[in-house]
């Protein structure tokens, strides 16, 4: 048997908090990472399918976003500190336009604070969509990637919201 690569741990994390964004398999019944340790084991990865996933787990877990400044904090690189605020604050502003669909399926889940968006440069939007559009571009300013990261942030919360709508049905 294959030794599991951190990459299927931290999808094993994933869903072991009903999180299943990426294929993989459970391998504890039980979360075994402390929510902080998630966070940045997530923004840190080398994979950038399992970095994207951060958007769903914030979706799912608003609870956690007390965590996320302590995952922010231990993170050594302004790289993956960039990771981790840039998909949060995608979090935050996708959980506004999804609002609807999310207390549908979750039901009536804290809001989450917009915790980076003045650092990151962006101003706090009221409508979500410019919100996002504002977020993307400056993402990929900071970032020096020319990725339709608009895009990357609607993709990762629809693919989310409707495996999850079908888990419900």
């Amino acid at each position: 048997m294959n030794t599991p690569t951190l990459e299927d741990q931290l999808v094993s994390e994933l869903w072991a908090r009903d999180v299943r964004f990426l294929m993989g398999r459970q391998f504890s019944a039980t979360p075994l990472l402390a929510p902080a340790n998630l966070i940045a084991g997530l923004a840190q990865s080398a994979n950038a399918r399992v970095r994207f996933s951060l958007i769903p787990f914030f979706l799912r877990h608003p609870e956690f976003s007390a965590e996320v400044e302590n995952a922010d904090k231990s993170l050594s690189s302004q790289i993956n500190q960039y990771v981790l605020r840039f998909y949060y604050t995608a979090a935050v502003y996708l959980q506004r336009k999804y609002q609807e669909r999310l207390i549908r399926i979750l039901g009536k889940q804290p809001q989450l604070p917009d915790l980076f968006s003045s650092k990151l440069g962006v101003l706090p939007e009221t409508n979500p969509d410019q919100a996002l559009a504002e977020l993307a571009r400056r993402h990929k300013i900071l970032s020096g990637q020319f990725v339709n990261w608009l895009g990357t942030y609607e993709h990762a919360a629809e693919v989310w919201l409707k495996q999850m709508e079908l888990q419900k049905a």
